[in-house]
C-alpha cells in the first residue's frame, strides 16, 4: 500500500471520463489499497481513482461501519431527493451548499475480483457514492451548484481544529468555480 497525492481542481484528469476496468489483476487490488490508505490519511469518506491521477473507473467509500469498493459502478435506480452540503478532497478549502442528490441509490458494479455486485445506500452514504461516481464521469460538485453564492471558503481554527465557513468575495467564488469548470488554474 502507498499513500498517493490527491490532485486538485486544476488537474485535467478530474474533467475526463475515466476508463472502464477490463482486467481485474494485482494492479487493481493495489490501486484499491492505495485509495483506501489515501482516503483515510486525508480523513475523507470517499475517493475515486481520478483524484489520484488514475483515469480508471475505481472508487472507494466508507461511512460508519460500511466500506464499499466499486469498479465500473453504475447507478441503476434512484429515488427521493436530498439537498445538502458537499466538500471534496480535490477542492480543498471550499464547501458547496444546497447540492441536490438522490436520497436512495442502487448501484451495480464489480468488486476487486471482477464479480458483479449490487449495493443500496440511503441518505448521507448515497450522497457520498453519487459524488464519487461523478468523479468517474469528470463531474465535480461545483457543476451541481445552484448559485455561485452556494460556494463557501472554509478555514480551520488552528487552536480548536474546528472548521469555520467564511463567505468569499464574488471574485473568489468566480475563480474557484471557473477553474473547476474550465480546468484552468485560478
Amino acid at each position: 500500500m502507498a499513500l498517493r497525492k490527491i490532485v486538485t481542481v486544476e488537474n485535467p484528469v478530474l474533467r475526463q471520463k475515466a476508463k472502464r476496468v477490463t482486467r481485474f489483476d494485482a494492479s487493481i487490488k493495489h490501486l484499491v489499497e492505495d485509495l483506501i490508505e489515501t482516503m483515510h490519511a486525508a480523513n475523507g469518506v470517499g475517493l475515486a481513482a481520478p483524484q489520484i491521477a488514475q483515469s480508471l473507473r475505481v472508487m472507494v467509500a466508507e461511512y460508519g461501519d460500511r466500506q464499499e469498493v466499486l469498479i465500473n459502478p453504475e447507478i441503476i435506480k434512484e429515488s427521493g431527493e436530498q439537498v445538502g452540503p458537499e466538500g471534496c478532497l480535490s477542492i480543498p478549502g471550499y464547501i458547496g451548499e444546497n447540492i441536490k442528490r438522490a436520497m436512495m441509490v442502487v448501484i451495480k458494479g464489480r468488486d476487486v475480483h471482477g464479480k458483479e455486485i449490487r449495493i443500496r445506500a440511503d441518505g448521507f452514504f448515497a450522497r457520498v457514492l453519487q459524488h464519487e461516481i461523478d468523479h468517474l464521469d469528470g463531474i465535480l460538485y461545483l457543476d451541481r451548484l445552484q448559485r455561485p453564492e452556494d460556494l463557501h471558503r472554509v478555514e480551520e481554527d488552528e487552536e480548536t481544529g474546528e472548521v469555520k465557513p467564511e463567505h468569499p468575495s464574488k471574485a473568489q467564488i468566480a475563480g474557484a468555480a471557473g477553474s473547476a469548470k474550465d480546468g484552468s488554474a485560478s
